[in-house]
């Protein structure tokens, strides 16, 4: 009894250690988000570039903290696949780590598309107002894509990387939502590739929970061509890469190989489960 009780009490003291080990992670994000909002109104004045390089000072302070406090490694796949031109990137989303991670450590700067309201937010609206990044009014429907592609198409010129995430919101590791194709439409709209990414950082930073140890692999894809191709089709191909890409990072995650029934069948399973969740 004593001896089968001791795998059980160890387990136990490992879960305490990793929710201390989070707790303080949490706690150096509170104690550092403030002090740098604040610097970020010091420096306001800067050009753009230069508040930009500042700034992103914070996430990348974050993915260190992960890193120090809580054991989360990380390794990148396919940097040589980040092309040397305009771009629009398309991510998997899985956790908030990739959205540090992103622009802390992106060859050229990134613009995420966000809702305007969060400018109205203490710290956070601050920093990322001051970032020239693309504000939507969700209000006007399908205009605000157009507000998108307006927006998108002069950070290009600008030589900006928009960043979207095509399933709209996080999903669960091995799960997946509908692909949409805004990011796809302004690629096409702007005649530039898409590069696909994924990544299987929901393994150590579960929505709403605590931090894991282990290892976040970021896989870039190569760039997708949108020439002479429809929104729809772009985003056909980027789904099929990110997932059959998540297979390779996740392999105990999932049950079957990437295809557009087994694609059909995980976008239930999590609408399911969102709707399990929201009546809770």
């Amino acid at each position: 009894m004593h001896a089968g009780s001791q795998p059980t009490q160890q387990a136990s003291s490992r879960g305490v250690f990793q929710a201390i080990r989070s707790a303080l992670f949490y706690l150096f994000q509170l104690l550092t988000v403030a002090p740098f909002s604040l610097l970020c109104l010091v420096w306001a004045p800067l050009p753009l570039h230069w508040r930009y390089r500042l700034t992103i000072l914070w996430p990348r302070l974050m993915i260190w903290g992960a890193k120090a406090l809580c054991g989360v490694r990380w390794e990148v796949r396919g940097w040589e696949n980040l092309p040397d031109q305009p771009v629009v990137l398309l991510s998997k989303h899985q956790s908030t780590w990739e959205t540090m991670f992103f622009i802390a450590h992106m060859p050229r700067e990134l613009v995420f598309v966000f809702k305007r309201e969060l400018l109205r937010l203490p710290f956070f609206g601050w920093g990322i107002g001051l970032l020239k990044m693309i504000s939507i009014d969700r209000s006007q429907g399908r205009d605000a894509f157009e507000q998108v592609v307006t927006q998108g198409t002069r950070k290009l010129e600008e030589g900006r990387w928009p960043i979207l995430f095509p399933e709209g919101t996080r999903t669960s590791p091995g799960e997946q939502g509908r692909y949409k194709s805004g990011g796809a439409r302004l690629a096409v709209r702007a005649g530039v590739p898409v590069v696909p990414i994924a990544v299987n950082s929901g393994d150590c930073w579960p929505r709403g929970r605590m931090l894991h140890p282990g290892l976040v692999t970021v896989s870039i894809g190569a760039p997708i061509a949108t020439t002479g191709k429809t929104p729809d089709g772009v985003t056909r191909e980027v789904e099929a890469w990110i997932e059959t890409e998540m297979r390779q990072l996740s392999p105990a995650r999932y049950s079957e190989p990437w295809s557009p029934a087994a694609s059909a069948a995980a976008i239930r399973r999590e609408r399911a489960s969102r709707a399990i969740e929201s009546s809770n």
